[in-house]
């Protein structure tokens, strides 16, 4: 499970950017409760969703004109 891009809020909370799980089930089914959670918890000025890329599940970021709060690098 790969975190696409690293926030401003991210980066606050040492978050790790990529995490494994023993099956792909297991990563799926963290990916879906991790990008809720960073919806949930983090600035709200960027969206987080999970798109399969090859072999992993990545935690996409939505980018918009409102970087200020939560920029992206």
């Amino acid at each position: 499970m790969v975190l696409e891009k690293m926030c401003n809020c991210a980066k606050k909370r040492d978050l790790e950017q990529i995490r494994s799980f023993e099956t792909a089930d297991e990563a799926e089914e963290h990916a879906h409760e991790w990008a809720d959670n960073l919806n949930n918890t983090f600035c709200g000025k960027h969206g987080f969703d999970v798109e399969v890329v090859g072999d992993n599940f990545v935690i996409t970021v939505e980018e918009g004109g409102f970087s200020e709060a939560c920029e992206l690098y």
